[in-house]
């Protein structure tokens, strides 16, 4: 197999489904409809050109409705100490919903900024301010697609940034290496090879600290003024010349002056690390473990990390990241069976992933905002207790499945596991109320009406039967296929509770039909589907894509 050739069989269901699930946090039954047929290329391009659609939404508000600011935006405000976690959590609210709500165009931006977001790590709670917070998120998800040249000299000079790295505090007299450090190991060069040896110095972090010094956030917890920035104060700027080890060719950044000082040498900074050879190599690894498969063996890092980071860092490109998403999401190790089913999911693509594929609308942020609070919430904190937390990971590594041994299998253990399967049962049997005419879950009954034809009609049209109601119900559901001895499960061991023949599940369909405003014929029925749609969101199988 050429690895990174291009995937040129037309998508089918499944493999539609397996872009989607990847590219974005979980597909639509109408959005796999319309790029079944497709061509991987169209696709993917599709995807990324969707982007700009939804690139500049309405900005969060204000969501508690007896307020009397409920429904306005307050980020165009100064900071208010007694609403800062409120607010924050709002700007959570409001990244989910965009998330979760695609208005028909489905998008590569937010899954693609969810990574930029755990690789460039700020965690709210290093950082307090929402403000910076929300200009942080504005920054990644309006450079995801850019420069990652770019990308690395802005957020070095981001606010949020600066207070959660200690960039605020690293002058001449007294530098900080955090960032200098983490610029490095994290963000660039990585701390080592595939083959183990370590790609800088101690040196080195000191003389990137020095290049970085002077650098400041402003007005951070301000009541006074809703402004606030990153500026650079020369008086605060080591001038001296830094001087680099031989792991970077022994580059000498000439040290400079004046208010210009530090633009300059983090441009030469930047630059130097990104000729580092090993910097393309550490970007483009963990884009296939995001996006393919988090097992990264010698085979795939000859045949697809070294010549993708050769792409992505020629003179041709010049480390843009659109056309390095193209040629890995269109390829054909991209499409490869191996890779289907291979990554666990994150409790953000478990959660929005259920609500998208099963059509559960999204109240309107703007004109909705009460309800949009309650859907939100019950987004986030399933997110939150199945231990992640979007902008507030719990260390600049960020969250632990996509860095520790076992990767994205550390999603799972034995408390996780239990609320996975309770946040699911939730959509299965509905509780909450979203607004009047609302509870959030899924219309069993509807799917099913749907496949039968001539519904009233019982004398002349045969009940549907088990295996129709599974196929309806486990349509697009799992990324592997069921075997024959699973459904059987399904049907007889669950559905019919081992007790009674499926002829059974016939009658009750009928006699439902006959009646349908009997209660308890409903009930039967109901009884029975969703039993199986429980077990079915539980398995295995469903928690993987």
């Amino acid at each position: 197999m050429a690895y990174l050739d291009t995937y040129t069989a037309p998508l089918t269901a499944s493999t539609s489904a397996h872009l989607l699930r990847r590219a974005t946090f979980g597909p639509t039954q109408q959005e796999i409809a319309d790029f079944t047929g497709k061509t991987a290329v169209q696709a993917v391009e599709t995807l990324i050109n969707n982007a700009g659609y939804t690139a500049t939404p309405p900005p969060p508000v204000e969501m508690d409705e007896s307020r009397s600011d409920a429904g306005q935006t307050f980020l165009n405000k100064p900071y208010n100490g007694s609403r800062a976690f409120t607010y924050f959590t709002y700007l959570q609210y409001w990244w989910i919903g965009l998330m979760t709500e695609q208005n028909g165009y489905p998008s590569i931006l937010e899954k693609l900024t969810a990574f930029w977001q755990n690789h460039f790590v700020v965690a709210y709670t290093g950082v307090g301010d929402y403000r910076f917070t929300d200009r942080y998120l504005r920054f990644l998800r309006s450079n995801a697609l850019g420069n990652f040249k770019s990308m690395t000299i802005g957020i070095t000079k981001d606010p949020a940034m600066l207070i959660f790295q200690n960039g605020n505090e690293n002058e001449k007299a007294h530098p900080n290496e955090n960032y200098g450090r983490e610029l490095q190991e994290l963000f660039t060069v990585g701390q080592k090879d595939f083959a183990g040896n370590h790609n800088y110095t101690e040196q080195d972090v000191k003389a990137a600290a020095q290049v970085l010094t002077g650098w400041q956030a402003t007005n951070r917890y301000s009541t006074s003024t809703a402004s606030f920035d990153a500026v650079f104060n020369p008086e605060r700027h080591d001038t001296s010349d830094k001087v680099f080890s031989a792991k970077y060719n022994g580059t000498i950044v000439t040290g400079k002056s004046g208010p210009t000082a530090g633009d300059e040498e983090l441009s030469e900074l930047v630059n130097m690390l990104l000729r580092h050879p090993e910097t393309p190599k550490s970007i483009c690894r963990k884009l296939y473990r995001w996006y393919v498969n988090s097992n990264v063996t010698p085979e795939i890092e000859n045949q697809v990390i070294i010549p993708l980071a050769s792409f992505f860092s020629s003179s041709e490109n010049n480390f843009e990241i659109a056309p390095v998403l193209r040629k890995l999401l269109t390829s054909n190790i991209f499409f490869d069976t191996i890779n289907i089913g291979a990554i666990v999911k994150s409790p953000a693509e478990l959660m929005i992933g259920s609500l998208r594929l099963f059509n559960q609308p999204v109240p309107n942020i703007v004109s909705e905002y009460a309800s949009f609070r309650v859907m939100m919430e019950f987004l986030r904190s399933s997110m939150v207790s199945m231990s992640l937390s979007l902008l507030d990971q719990p260390s600049v590594f960020g969250s632990p499945p996509y860095y520790q041994t076992g990767y994205s299998k550390n999603w799972i253990n034995g408390t996780t596991l239990g609320l996975r399967g309770s946040r699911t049962d939730s959509l299965v049997y509905p509780y909450l109320i979203i607004k009047p005419g609302y509870i959030l879950g899924i219309d069993i009954l509807s799917k099913l009406k749907a496949i039968q034809p001539n519904f009233a009609d019982v004398a002349s049209t045969p009940a549907i039967t088990c295996e129709q109601v599974l196929a309806e119900l486990s349509k697009n559901l799992f990324s592997t296929t069921l075997s024959q001895n699973q459904k059987n499960f399904l049907i007889d061991s669950i559905m019919m509770m081992n007790s009674s023949p499926r002829t059974t599940w016939q009658r009750e369909w009928d006699a439902y039909r006959t009646t349908p405003n009997d209660a308890s014929k409903q009930s039967v029925v109901l009884w029975r589907c969703r039993a199986m749609f429980k077990h079915m969101l539980r398995m295995a199988e469903y928690q993987i894509f």
